[in-house]
């Protein structure tokens, strides 16, 4: 071969592999054998300097540092981002929106706010050309020299990208990389820095580049600006264009068919925010369509198609004590680390979660570590990153148990999962868990089984599984401390009261995993009845609206193993209600019986799962999304677009006191 297509072939091989690592997240080589094509195409282009071109992957450290910064124009104005902090500020907007775009239906992207440095990346024919800092959103600083030394960037696009493409996004840094980089700080004698946006920020306007190098910045495409042409017409499908350039496009982004069902998922996404490896400040929600968005238009400052949720966030360094291990309802073995108490948000924070071993690993966090603990919006702490320049001393890594903290089962791995487990359904610490969930409002709601109680009960031996419990008999309860003669006899009272709270409560009070109160209710709802679930395949399961496959193997594998169907034998011969509750609602009392409901918006009196519970106990059903089978849209403040889409249905809409009346009737 000769130097010619040996140097190509090389540059192919390089340009392929760094796509699979930083765009797909999935290496085929390792790191040694990709330094070898490297060094093999630094060593061919030395002795072939007359074949060096600027879009060849050795290129990305310039010779020499730039003079100064120079002003850049962007082409398209960087505009900046309305923000919301509250879930009902956030509501508000997207019925503005709604009103904007009266009847017609909007879909909704989330997107993570990453915290690092809004950036414009310029692109002619394929070839990085230019980039620049936002700059006060029309005039930036060109950093066109750093920005070649981040290895996510391609220097040359793959594929049949526009002849020009302006890509925006953000450049950051991992907080691993961060930890990496204090380190050598400390090695020579320098300052440690503070946070990973600082340094960022910081890095990118070194002039430099092997300085900047040496910082290992990242980047994440979420926009695009001047461009000839584009294929996209959503945003969905403009990162999945990115993504066949070459280009990174920000990770975890969902769509959604509504912007309720969007803010939900925030909820849900701010409590996986310890997963991510890099800083986050916010979401971002964005409207899907881009013929929407150019009817929406922007004010002078920002677009009217997206908003950023925004939380505070908090943080604090302390010292970690010690590592130990909880064992959950469903047997999944979760690390808990005690810290040195530091205030934290006007809280003294003396715990936080490590979640699994995975994190552990990842983090490299030591009992004895200095770390960074955060706490952000409604989530509980977690641990950010570890100081490894603070780490005096030659501190051992944590293994985690292999053997349940509790009974000495042996410990197995979620397959294709991140979470150890004890397998044992009558491990102690698990029957505990169970119960004191099997008590809680929205399972069998047994008032006066606390967790002191429950512990007790386990402790003595008197109750081993949910069937115990409605063995109990008064003079057994009055022996545990605490317990007089009345309290016992409230308790199994209460306990006699929760037989009748239906299949719906009793599922949900299972533990069985992937089952909540929604998917509970669901299932309820469908089947009718225990003995109609369990007849149930997994395909018949999978098929039920918002189940899924994975939810239905879960919920049909246990069912039918032995733990299961002892289970739900013991509860049956105990008198537990095995049947819906709008079967009995049909026959007696069912007001609401052949009509099928809706709940959005946020409502003032109760939560949503109590009202859907309502619905189904009178006898109606409850759906997640509005239809021409939709009878009833029950609307809380800030409805959204369900409340569009009835009233253009015709479908009936009314308040939570208007609800009352329907059911008193």
């Amino acid at each position: 071969m000769s130097p010619t297509d040996e140097i190509a072939h090389l540059r192919d091989q390089i340009r392929h592999f760094d796509r699979k690592y930083y765009v797909e997240a999935a290496p085929e080589i390792s790191d040694r054998e990709y330094d070898r094509l490297m060094e093999r195409l630094k060593s061919l282009e030395a002795r072939h300097p007359q074949l060096v071109t600027p879009d060849s992957p050795t290129q990305r450290v310039g010779d020499e540092p730039v003079a100064e910064l120079r002003a850049v124009e962007h082409r398209v104005p960087m505009l900046s981002i309305d923000n919301t902090y509250s879930e009902a500020e956030l509501r508000s907007y997207g019925q503005r929106i709604a009103n904007l775009l009266p009847g017609e239906t909007i879909e909704w992207v989330v997107e993570l706010k990453i915290d690092g440095v809004a950036v414009s990346v310029s692109y002619q024919d394929g070839l990085l050309a230019q980039a620049a800092t936002r700059g006060n959103g029309r005039v930036g600083d060109d950093i066109t020299h750093n920005i070649r030394t981040v290895a996510d960037l391609p220097l040359r696009l793959a594929g049949s990208p526009p002849a020009l493409l302006d890509v925006r996004g953000e450049i950051y840094m991992t907080n691993s990389n961060l930890a990496s980089l204090n380190q050598r700080q400390r090695e020579r004698g320098k300052e440690a820095y503070a946070n990973t946006r600082n340094v960022a920020a910081g890095s990118i306007r070194l002039l430099d580049p092997r300085e900047c190098a040496e910082r290992r910045l990242r980047f994440f495409c979420h926009g695009v600006g001047a461009t000839t042409s584009l294929n996209a017409k959503t945003h969905m499908d403009f990162l999945a264009e990115l993504k066949t350039y070459g280009l990174p496009p920000t990770p975890r982004v969902e769509c959604f068919p509504d912007f309720p069902a969007a803010v939900d998922h925030c909820e849900a996404l701010i409590e996986r925010l310890h997963e991510l490896d890099f800083e986050v400040d916010g979401l971002v929600l964005k409207v899907n369509r881009f013929d929407q968005r150019e009817r929406l238009g922007s004010t002078s400052k920002s677009p009217r198609w997206m908003i950023a949720y925004k939380f505070e966030k908090y943080e604090a360094t302390t010292r970690l004590l010690d590592i130990r291990v909880q064992v959950g309802k469903t047997g999944a073995i979760t690390p808990v680390a005690d810290l040195q108490p530091v205030q934290l948000a006007q809280t003294t924070v003396s715990r936080a979660s490590l979640h699994n071993a995975d994190e552990i690993a990842r983090k490299d966090v030591r009992i004895g570590d200095l770390v960074v603990v955060e706490k952000a919006g409604k989530i509980i702490p977690h641990i950010v990153r570890v100081e490894k320049h603070e780490r005096k001393t030659n501190l051992p890594e944590f293994l985690f148990p292999s053997e349940c903290p509790e009974c000495q089962t042996k410990l197995v791995k979620d397959e294709g999962g991140v979470y150890i487990r004890c397998p044992n359904p009558l491990c102690p610490a698990q029957v505990k868990e169970r119960l004191r969930y099997f008590a809680t409002r929205n399972a069998m709601e047994i008032e006066g089984l606390g967790d002191k109680i429950v512990d007790q009960l386990v402790n003595t031996g008197l109750v081993k599984s949910f069937g115990d419990l409605y063995r109990l008999r008064v003079e057994q309860l009055s022996k545990i401390e605490r317990m007089g003669k009345k309290s016992s006899e409230s308790l199994v009272a209460a306990i006699g009261r929760s037989k009748s709270r239906g299949l719906a409560r009793l599922l949900n009070a299972l533990s069985i995993r992937h089952v909540g109160t929604r998917v509970a209710t669901v299932l309820a709802g469908h089947f009718g009845s225990m003995q109609k679930l369990r007849a149930a395949s997994k395909d018949d399961l999978s098929m039920v609206n918002e189940v899924g496959p994975i939810i239905a193997a879960g919920v049909h594998d246990w069912l039918h193993s032995d733990f299961g169907e002892a289970t739900i034998a013991d509860l049956a011969n105990s008198g537990v209600a095995m049947t819906a509750l709008q079967t009995a609602a049909q026959t007696n009392r069912g007001v609401l019986a052949g009509k099928t409901f809706v709940v959005t918006g946020t409502l003032e009196k109760y939560r949503r799962e109590d009202v859907e519970e309502l619905i189904a106990r009178h006898g109606g059903r409850v759906a997640s999304s509005v239809s021409q089978k939709t009878n009833v849209l029950i609307a809380g403040a800030d409805a959204g677009s369900k409340l569009a889409k009835a009233q253009k249905l015709g479908v009936q809409v009314i308040s939570e006191e208007m609800f009352e009346q329907m059911i008193a009737s």
